[in-house]
């Protein structure tokens, strides 16, 4: 979706770079790369998705899925956040994190970003089987709350399966990590023969993978299968961006 006119006018005020994100989202964690990658300065705005504090009509005017994370720059409000990277490579090329459009590995970095964006719900539903289900399942109020604020039928649905007494069903966990898998044997097959996703230069594909590793790692995923993504992964773990960007805000927990 990219730029967004939101109901919630405070934000219109910011001059900067503001982000609403979470420490563990692994969407956040894109974002803060970039930014850390970038060198920019940039001002906080934490929302405790654990505490439901996503789930507030103040929030939902900022973003309207209620979702993380949200850059506003300059009083711009920007959602989903591989239109966030992308916006901040554009406007602080230097150093740039995309090769010029001309080129065809400018076409592959996007190729895997839309991957990612598109394969988000699978990412989802297995962390929630895995880890986050009991932790993210919303009582009756909670939910009638949700539902209030919520218009989007596919996280309606989610939320409300993942919350029933049964959870979220087998089908539905079964085709997440068939998907899940089938990436990254691609991933791992594209980086047989160079270092980052896409050549030999680290970009914006790489930012927006690695947080989809960790989030992953943590839930079980079995990486064991993918010896070239272990590696890239040992690569990106290594670099400073890493570090500030996800390690610090999780408590070391990447």
């Amino acid at each position: 979706m990219g730029i967004i006119t939101p109901t919630n006018k405070t934000v219109t005020g910011h001059r900067g770079l503001h982000l609403y994100h979470f420490s563990h989202s692994n969407c956040s964690m894109r974002v803060r790369m970039t930014l850390e990658e970038k060198g920019l300065e940039w001002i906080s705005h934490h929302v405790n998705l654990h505490k439901g504090e996503n789930v507030t009509p103040e929030y939902f005017g900022i973003h309207p899925k209620g979702l993380v994370p949200v850059l506003v720059h300059d009083g711009v409000t920007i959602i989903e956040s591989t239109d966030i990277i992308d916006h901040l490579d554009r406007q602080f090329p230097d150093p740039p994190l995309k090769p010029p459009d001309d080129s065809g590995r400018a076409d592959a970095v996007s190729r895997w970003m839309r991957t990612a964006a598109d394969n988000h719900i699978h990412v989802k539903t297995y962390m929630f089987a895995h880890r986050l289900g009991d932790i993210m399942s919303k009582s009756d109020t909670e939910l009638a709350d949700y539902r209030e604020l919520q218009d989007n039928e596919e996280l309606l649905q989610f939320h409300e399966e993942n919350s029933s007494p049964e959870g979220l069903s087998r089908e539905r966990i079964s085709r997440s990590t068939r998907v899940l898998s089938d990436c990254f044997a691609d991933i791992d097959q594209a980086l047989g023969g160079q270092p980052w996703l896409a050549g030999d230069a680290f970009t914006l594909a790489d930012i927006t993978w690695i947080p989809l590793h960790v989030t992953l790692e943590k839930a079980g995923f079995p990486f064991h299968r993918y010896d070239n993504v272990a590696r890239w992964k040992d690569a990106v773990r290594a670099r400073a961006s890493f570090e500030r960007a996800v390690r610090d805000w999780t408590g070391g927990d990447g």
